[in-house]
């Protein structure tokens, strides 16, 4: 039990995510003042998933789990996909993004909005706005800084440095995290634009590049990647072992989250177009094509 007692740590991530949840009660309080009961409904049960994937974010960062990464690879590749999947899925899910902006006060939520959209000032971001929103430029971004960060060199780095595994390492594999799956979960107001098609040849491939990755690290491998492990005081796991355990959770894992994404898909366009053999049509694109639906309509994960 002293594995999962000991250990935790003060983050200011905490006060973030204290911060963060605060803000979103207080937008979810003015948009109910001038909503429907079932909206002020819905949007209370989208909130407690941000929520979790707030609780998710600081048991990632704040409890043994971040002290024990450090010794132990496969500790740090459950870490990874706390922060890859778990978490960004529920935030996702938890559609933050309305609440948050009209918790400003007054009417200072819509004149960022349409300063943001609108003004010279923003022309950059919005472009790279719109560049990384893109369905498959988040997929890709996602495999990439999935595998790239398990390259040695880049791993070894991010271990020796804090500023790079804090800032760099974690927060790439949650930014991404969450542009990849607004690709496929429903977070109003923000569409889902991939068409369904697309969406699971997305989650295929993916979880085909982290069984490369895996058997990378394991089958294909005779000795640890990382340096940083070896030689650890009182670990008794070999580092090749524990790499080994490692590949197996990231295998496992992208089972785990890949196949149940896919029939969800499959669910929503049988829902959407009223039998299996036009699901598989839109999916071959055969069908007719239809424009993409706001999210909230598009069914539910």
């Amino acid at each position: 039990m002293s594995y999962l007692l000991d250990h935790w740590s003060f983050d200011p991530f905490l006060i973030v995510a204290i911060v963060l949840a605060a803000w979103h009660e207080i937008g979810l309080r003015g948009l109910a003042l001038r909503s429907r009961p079932e909206r002020t409904r819905q949007r209370r049960l989208r909130s407690l998933w941000f929520y979790s994937g707030l609780a998710v974010l600081v048991i990632t960062v704040d409890s043994p789990i971040d002290y024990w990464s450090s010794s132990y690879f496969f500790v740090h590749m459950f870490q990874h996909l706390l922060l890859s999947f778990a978490a960004p899925t529920l935030i996702v899910a938890g559609a933050p993004w309305q609440p948050l902006l009209d918790a400003l006060p007054g009417r200072a939520g819509q004149r960022a909005t349409r300063s943001a959209l609108r003004d010279r000032w923003s022309r950059p971001l919005r472009a790279a706005g719109r560049f990384l929103v893109r369905p498959w430029t988040a997929v890709i971004l996602f495999n990439i800084v999935m595998v790239g960060w398990h390259v040695p060199a880049l791993y070894d780095l991010a271990e020796d440095n804090q500023a790079v595994h804090i800032w760099l390492m974690h927060g790439s594999l949650f930014a991404t995290g969450v542009l990849f799956w607004l690709q496929f979960i429903p977070s109003p107001p923000v569409r889902i634009r991939m068409q369904p098609g697309a969406q699971v040849a997305a989650l295929v491939g993916t979880n085909v590049v982290m069984w490369f990755l895996a058997m990378s690290m394991s089958i294909f491998a005779t000795a640890s990647w990382y340096p940083v492990y070896n030689h650890i005081p009182g670990v008794t796991l070999p580092p090749f072992a524990d790499q080994q355990i490692g590949a197996a959770i990231l295998w496992v894992c992208g089972d785990f989250w890949c196949y149940p994404a896919v029939v969800m898909v499959v669910r929503r366009m049988i829902t959407r177009d009223g039998s299996v053999g036009a699901a598989v049509d839109r999916m071959l694109r055969r069908g007719p094509a239809k424009g993409s639906q706001w999210a909230d309509r598009a069914g539910h994960l």
